[in-house]
């Protein structure tokens, strides 16, 4: 293994983009820690201790490697375009003009990706805005404390540290799409990879601290466990083949070729667990608004990372959206369209609608197995949590869903380009 990972430096160009990521990842890691002007810092590392038990905001402060709840100029971190790209994705199946797009090939993804920027700054003003408002001490529910993190608020303050995260946002947005174009892996999906293996020594730590070494021991078991079950999961798909007719064009003839298109069982990754997650924080959303006594009752005991109720609606809620976004992402019907256009058939299958019924029964089977495993991987951890009464580290199994997810996506990338130069690559 050492040895295969020697050839990445071998490489000149491929050592040149690890070093590049690299650096790109720290550069990223500074700003994640530099606080904006205004913060009293005393009282903001005291808020660090709440947020694991605050499911909206442990979840958010997942994503940004602990810079939110430092409030630091990367605080809101990849979460504005993350949102942005699911927004665009979802209005590209019922905006004709997105669909446009999305069909005119690199011309139209340019224009999806500019439009996917502009959304995602003026989510971050709205998300720096409600953020700032929140820890001014405004919003118990989200923070897990009254706390006022802004102790010399003024209007001038307050929009220049929303100009502040939401420069940070931008910033990061770029860095993100340099690691893209000359980096190693997808930059976005490095960024999160990140900031989320930087949180896990610490979640450990809590975890022995808090449980002691028995129930330490069993969460490491349980971590192996779920870590093969989601390389086994990562890498399974169904192939349905697909084959082209014969053609004649002229004097050449085209087509006759055989193909499958690969349909995975995780198809939808980590976006259905942040869909399900914003539907949970509606209620305590809703909390600041409706002051009944019952009502904030079941927000700060039942919305919980912890609490039965809350990972009960959290694997329920990641099902659902587990088959709305499959569906959104793999149209059967468009499908189907558009190999009969092309010219192919699925042997066995007469083209047109009952190819379209075919896909469409395929995809349930896989999507239901992908859902459960889904479900079962963010709530197994959390459920151990709650039975042992531990309020630390609730979202490890999403942390380890997208570790392994974008560590065996950026391992493909280099494999592919070591095999390219006649290097021996990591996979087999």
């Amino acid at each position: 293994m050492l040895s295969r990972l020697a050839n990445v430096f071998r490489v000149p160009d491929l050592r040149n983009k690890v070093i590049f990521t690299l650096s790109i990842i720290a550069l990223y890691q500074i700003g994640a820690n530099v606080p904006v002007p205004g913060v009293n810092w005393s009282r903001l590392q005291s808020l660090e201790g709440s947020a694991s038990k605050s499911g909206v905001l442990g979840f958010l402060n997942l994503f940004s490697g602990g810079a939110l709840v430092r409030l630091a100029v990367f605080g809101l971190g990849v979460m504005p375009y993350i949102t942005s790209s699911i927004i665009i994705q979802l209005l590209s199946t019922v905006i004709p003009k997105l669909e446009e797009w999305r069909d005119q090939g690199a011309v139209g993804q340019k224009k999806i990706t500019q439009t996917t920027r502009y959304l995602t700054v003026a989510l971050a003003l709205m998300q720096s805005s409600g953020l700032i408002y929140a820890f001014h001490g405004h919003d118990a529910a989200l923070l897990g404390t009254t706390i006022d993190l802004i102790p010399k608020f003024t209007f001038a303050l307050a929009a220049f540290m929303v100009l502040c995260l939401t420069a940070g946002t931008a910033f990061v947005m770029w860095l993100a799409e340099l690691i893209t174009q000359r980096g190693i892996g997808q930059g976005m999906s490095i960024l999160i990879f990140a900031n989320v293996v930087a949180a896990i020594p610490n979640g450990f730590r809590s975890i022995l601290a808090e449980g002691g070494k028995f129930k330490f021991g069993i969460i490491i078991a349980v971590s192996i466990i779920l870590l093969v079950t989601i390389v086994f999961f990562d890498q399974g798909q169904r192939r349905i083949p697909v084959t082209f007719a014969r053609r004649v064009v002229g004097r050449r003839m085209y087509g006759g070729s055989s193909t499958y298109i690969p349909l995975k069982v995780n198809q939808s990754g980590v976006i259905p667990i942040i869909f399900a997650s914003s539907v949970l924080y509606i209620p305590v959303l809703v909390s600041n608004v409706v002051q009944l006594g019952w009502f904030q009752s079941f927000v700060r005991h039942s919305l919980t990372p912890t609490s039965f109720f809350y990972i009960g609606a959290y694997f329920v809620l990641i099902f659902m959206f587990t088959f709305f976004y499959v569906y959104v992402a793999f149209d059967p019907h468009q499908q189907a369209d558009l190999i009969r256009k092309q010219g192919g058939f699925v042997p066995g299958i007469r083209p047109g609608p009952p190819t379209e019924r075919y896909f469409a029964h395929i995809l349930s089977r896989i999507t239901v197995v992908g859902a459960v495993f889904l479900g079962s991987v963010a709530v197994v951890p959390s459920l151990l949590m709650a039975l042992w009464h531990l309020n630390s580290f609730p979202f490890y199994g999403t942390t380890l869903l997208i570790s392994v997810g974008v560590a065996l996506e950026t391992m493909r990338q280099i494999d592919s380009q070591l095999m390219m130069r006649n290097y021996e690559g990591f996979l087999k």
